[in-house]
């Protein structure tokens, strides 16, 4: 058998819409990820960029179980001393609904120059408005 190199220029990259309300933020998460990565497709090879582009609407009506609303903490460092800044999910989604979901997603990508350049490949935002209907995205269920 041999092993199959797609070009970049030759791979086919589809966008796909989730629709992010009222689901749990770790499985619409994961399924971003899968699908950024390209895992679903006959060509996949892990060192190469060959997931699909996904836009996720309706993020800030993204649901976590239990008492996660007002456990579950993110943390950002300014780098000075005493520079430490945290913040519950109740108050990262009321001040930027975006955020929760693509630091999950950045969590399940590889660490490095790819995971980064996968990242940019999805787009999240807090309402059901997006500017990529030019792009006629396919709905992916979660």
């Amino acid at each position: 058998m041999k092993t199959i190199f797609v070009k970049d220029q030759d791979a086919v990259r589809n966008w796909y819409v989730i629709d992010a309300a009222e689901k749990p933020l770790g499985r619409v998460a994961a399924k971003a990820a899968y699908v950024l990565r390209g895992k679903h497709k006959a060509t996949y090879t892990p060192h190469q960029e060959m997931g699909d582009f996904v836009v996720i609407i309706n993020a800030d009506k993204v649901a976590v179980t239990g008492a996660k609303a007002t456990d579950k903490m993110y943390h950002h460092h300014s780098g000075f001393v005493g520079g430490l800044r945290t913040r519950n999910f109740l108050k990262t989604i009321e001040r930027h609904p975006e955020e929760p979901l693509m630091l999950a997603i950045k969590g399940m990508l590889p660490k490095g120059p790819l995971g980064r350049r996968m990242l940019t490949n999805v787009k999240v935002y807090g309402g059901t408005d997006h500017p990529h209907a030019a792009q006629n995205p396919q709905p992916l269920e979660v």
